[in-house]
């Protein structure tokens, strides 16, 4: 029995924020934003989690030509859930209209998609299940402080989905390496949330945002990426050389310039769309391998590296055989309503609710 991904689709949100629109109410530019993220654009969902997630979930279906009574878990990588009971994996699960499967969230932050695909393949070689839909996706612009530069240049709203399933061939997980560092979770943190929430007068807001300690968060995402990737292809027997792609969470394009230049590895085998989405946390790999797809960048019997790094502080690295098909069996025509307002006026309503 091998393991593949099968089916893939994503879901961006059609309202966008530029960089020229948080000139608008930010003592920031388009040159300063580029200079430092590498991000131009950014999306900003006027619906929920669910609905993003439903929808990429059903373009993955359609992609692997999969029935959603027979998929045996849905499992959401995110840290910005719909609810906390019950989960965005179970509101996916109803709108995809599955009624037995398993439904249960990751939260690893930006590393989650790869967190979930590792325990996705763990599940199908134990025997446990043998069809698994993937969701991996944020709606951070919720949890943003918009008055802080920092972080509100950097984010942004969207979803993507893999079908891994069991599969008559050789294709496997070569390795995966998870790991987190606890001491410096405090340098990347959603403050005001969960059970140590403090309750505030509406007027004063009832979150604080993302703390986000940008020097320290770089320094250790270089050198965690680095040296997970190295540990995942020393396990698997293989070299930089035998990677085809590379596909990494889109955090910021100078941390992937920097990771890439320490593990040797060739700038033109990693796909890079930060610049139209931004950071989408748990959603950026699966995104960006939707895009790489589409776009004809995978080919068949690939070896593929998934790499990630964000707060806990978490990183994670994974090898996978893609196998023989690159190409959708069917496609779906889901997409999210049409939204009437600006990605400006989302943010507005956001910061002022």
């Amino acid at each position: 029995m091998g393991i593949e991904i099968t089916g893939w689709g994503k879901c961006t949100p059609p309202s966008i924020l530029t960089n020229k629109d948080l000139e608008t109410f930010l003592d920031t530019d388009d040159e300063w934003i580029i200079s430092r993220t590498g991000v131009k654009e950014r999306r900003i969902a006027h619906t929920s989690l669910g609905d993003m997630g439903t929808v990429a979930a059903q373009h993955a279906l359609a992609a692997a030509d999969k029935d959603p009574q027979d998929i045996d878990a849905v499992i959401m990588a995110t840290c910005t859930p719909q609810y906390i009971i019950p989960t965005t994996a179970s509101r996916i699960q109803e709108n995809i209209g599955n009624k037995h499967a398993a439904a249960f969230e990751l939260n690893s932050a930006c590393t989650g998609f790869v967190y979930g695909l590792t325990t996705a393949y763990s599940l199908i070689s134990s025997g446990v299940m043998k069809n698994i839909l993937l969701v991996g996706g944020e709606k951070v612009s919720f949890f943003l402080d918009w008055s802080a530069r920092d972080t509100a240049v950097l984010f942004g709203d969207g979803a993507g989905a893999v079908v891994i399933e069991a599969v008559d061939n050789d294709s496997k997980l070569y390795s995966s390496k998870l790991t987190c560092d606890p001491f410096l979770g405090d340098t990347l943190k959603l403050d005001n949330f969960g059970s140590s929430m403090e309750f505030k007068d509406p007027k004063d807001g009832y979150f604080l945002g993302i703390h986000f300690e940008g020097q320290e968060i770089f320094k250790n995402a270089v050198k965690t990426m680095a040296r997970l990737a190295q540990e995942a292809l020393e396990e698997s027997n293989l070299t930089v050389d035998d990677i085809d792609l590379c596909i990494p969470h889109q955090a910021n394009l100078r941390i992937l310039e920097a990771t890439a230049k320490r593990c040797n590895f060739p700038m033109e085998k990693m796909i890079i769309n930060l610049d139209k989405y931004g950071n989408t946390s748990a959603g950026s790999i699966p995104i960006a391998l939707t895009e790489a797809l589409d776009e004809g960048k995978v080919k068949p019997n690939s070896k593929m590296l998934f790499l990630a790094f964000g707060g806990g502080l978490t990183g994670a690295a994974a090898v996978i055989d893609w196998g023989s098909r690159v190409t959708s069996i069917k496609t779906s025509d889901a997409v999210l309503p049409d939204s009437n307002k600006t990605a400006l006026e989302l943010v507005k309503e956001i910061s002022n609710p």
